[in-house]
């Protein structure tokens, strides 16, 4: 595996959840990358998911840890499909991402304080593209990476949502916890003012998250996080930056992951990624320190770099 959100429909949750980052489990994509392992002999407790209370702390420990100090990454990888009405779709590029956070405990809940790094890659090569060739427009196009920094969260067992609770289901001696968002708000980018970068004055999408983990796991009372695998879909418009303007269609992101944690969990990254993080963000190799907002997105991001660059 990522953004700055708004107006959200999650079934029965109250949150937006990250681009972000974040991130079919077949996995998992990164051999070189160690996942959070499992604690041994240790003392356990049932969580009950379908409490509010429970199924907050199984999420805490799902999406982050409670130890305020940890730092958690998200790792995801896949492949970004053209979906054009008429037309039959193709594989246009790999997508690789992380989201990096850490949980702050605020009263009735907790901050989840993210930043998150996406990058766009050649498919032969496994390269990070800087340009890309668009057959539709037949020109090349300057690639603009993800760097969405925050990517905030509240988790809270009350708001103005209702009360807190996670969708989850039993996939055998495993647990999924899911949050299917979609997202309809006013778009960053107005046709009238970016007519080559925007499809509509209203941005559409949806974003579609599973967690895989253990219920042994999950049980085990005295950890503070968890392994844990994740599944990433979204289907959403044109990238701005791909000058696609209001043409039909959409792009298709398909990606699988899985957390890493640990005082060694930057170096678990790929080597490019965090040569490319150092040399151009290196703050992206950790999670900010304060709650900040709003969060910020590739259509918010591009509307900055574009309006430095007019």
């Amino acid at each position: 595996m990522a953004a700055s959100l708004l107006k959200v429909r999650i079934l029965s949750m109250q949150y937006k959840l990250f681009m972000p980052i974040l991130l079919g489990l077949t996995m998992f994509a990164c051999n070189s990358a160690q996942r959070a392992t499992p604690a041994t002999s240790q003392p356990t407790s049932t969580l009950d998911l379908s409490k509010p209370e429970d199924n907050l702390t199984a999420f805490v420990k799902v999406r982050g840890s409670t130890d305020e100090k940890e730092e958690v990454f998200f790792y995801a990888s896949g492949i970004i499909y053209s979906f054009i009405p008429g037309e039959r779709d193709v594989p246009l590029m790999g997508f690789e991402m992380y989201n990096v956070g850490k949980m702050k405990k605020v009263e009735g809940g907790y901050h989840l304080l993210t930043r998150e790094v996406g990058f766009y890659k050649d498919l032969k090569t496994g390269q990070i593209l800087e340009k890309w060739y668009n057959p539709w427009i037949k020109d090349t196009c300057e690639v603009v990476q993800v760097w969405n920094d925050p990517v905030n969260q509240r988790f809270m067992l009350q708001s103005e949502r209702g009360t807190w609770g996670v969708p989850f289901q039993q996939v055998g001696d495993r647990i999924v916890m899911y949050t299917d968002v979609f997202l309809h708000y006013p778009s960053p980018l107005k046709i009238a003012e970016f007519p080559e970068n925007s499809a509509s004055d209203t941005y559409e999408a949806a974003e579609l998250f599973q967690f895989f983990f253990s219920q042994k796991d999950l049980n085990r009372s005295s950890t503070t996080t968890m392994p844990v695998e994740v599944a990433w879909t979204r289907v959403g418009p044109f990238l701005p930056w791909m000058r696609m303007g209001q043409r039909p269609g959409n792009l298709v992101y398909q990606c699988r992951g899985y957390k890493i944690v640990g005082p060694n969990a930057w170096e678990q990254l790929p080597k490019q990624m965090r040569d490319y993080v150092m040399q151009h963000h290196p703050e992206f190799a950790h999670a900010p320190d304060t709650f900040q907002t709003p969060n910020e997105t590739s259509w918010t991001y591009f509307k900055k770099i574009k309006g430095k660059k007019q």
